[in-house]
């Protein structure tokens, strides 16, 4: 016998209740102007934490999106890279700035189209949604395969110093007849694949080139490794990088990152990095390259709907 599945539609009173209770939660939030953003240097300044991400989109080197719970003086605000970091600050004490935000983590009206990772600096606002989301914050190694959609899944985000000292007594070469080590240029920016490229955290070629820097690690002619520049701000460099999958665990990305570390040493720079403690490789890559874990904090992945 074949089975007929029926495709019901909703029924409209209820569709009509379900956009007039977004619409009424969008009002909750306010898209910031980005003539504007510099009302927001203040709080940043006081984040504790690498946030050199929400530097880049406040102080206008990459296109990314700022709400806010008013657009005349802002208490709160929720900054988005388009890289899908955000960060959210303020005092935690609007009611409707908080509906609105726990109604985007959870993707209530499937605004968010991929994930996002928060991080949040504020122990109000970190009270507020331990206690509005409870049950929906689940624990990353209880999400594999990320086969929960509608929860909030809660990793944990290492920020690192440099040690020069130590970096100085684990450092290696790994050059060889099939290996070259070359300065990051147009071309192989440009035909990069992967998420963490340049293109992901500059607004293009160019704008990276000229206030950016990388190096690519190329194995018989291919391209292996490359770290670069992710943010550039005052004297303090981010450490960005991205191997291609065949060329992983052969020690191209420690050599790629050494490179782009000297470069740092030579010129004055401080090489910053962060990455999840899930992430076992980056965090066993960062402690290679003399890198020693100094803070821990709630990273809050705000998962896409299947």
């Amino acid at each position: 016998m074949m089975r007929v599945r029926l495709k019901l539609k909703p029924a409209k009173g209820r569709s009509a209740a379900r956009k007039k209770n977004q619409e009424k939660e969008q009002q909750r939030m306010k898209r910031f102007k980005s003539d504007k953003y510099s009302f927001l240097k203040g709080q940043l300044t006081n984040v504790k934490f690498n946030c050199l991400f929400a530097r880049s989109v406040i102080e206008h080197h990459v296109n990314g999106m700022v709400y806010v719970d008013n657009d005349e003086n802002p208490n709160n605000a929720y900054i988005l890279h388009p890289y899908g970091m955000s960060l959210l600050i303020g005092n935690g004490r609007n009611a409707d700035f908080c509906d609105w935000l726990i109604g985007y983590m959870l993707n209530r009206h499937k605004e968010r189209k991929n994930d996002e990772w928060m991080q949040v600096f504020s122990e109000n606002w970190r009270s507020t949604l331990e206690n509005e989301l409870r049950d929906r914050l689940l624990p990353a190694e209880k999400n594999i395969d990320s086969n929960y959609s509608d929860y909030v899944e809660v990793n944990t985000r290492v920020n690192f110093k440099f040690n020069e000292t130590k970096y100085r007594a684990e450092q290696y070469s790994k050059i060889n007849e099939s290996t070259i080590l070359k300065r990051l240029d147009k071309e192989t920016a440009t035909s990069m694949h992967g998420s963490v490229i340049p293109l992901n955290f500059w607004n293009n070629i160019d704008e990276f080139l000229n206030g950016g820097i990388g190096f690519t690690v190329f194995v018989n002619n291919e391209q292996a490794s490359t770290a670069y520049s992710a943010f550039v701000h005052g004297k303090c460099l981010e450490i960005g990088i991205e191997t291609v999958e065949r060329f992983r665990g052969s020690g191209y990305a420690k050599l790629a990152c050494s490179a782009l570390i000297d470069h740092c040493i030579d010129y004055g720079f401080t090489p910053i990095w962060s990455c999840r403690f899930e992430n076992i490789g980056s965090y066993k890559l960062a402690m290679s390259l003399g890198f020693e874990p100094t803070l821990k904090l709630p990273y809050y992945r705000l998962c896409k709907n299947k």
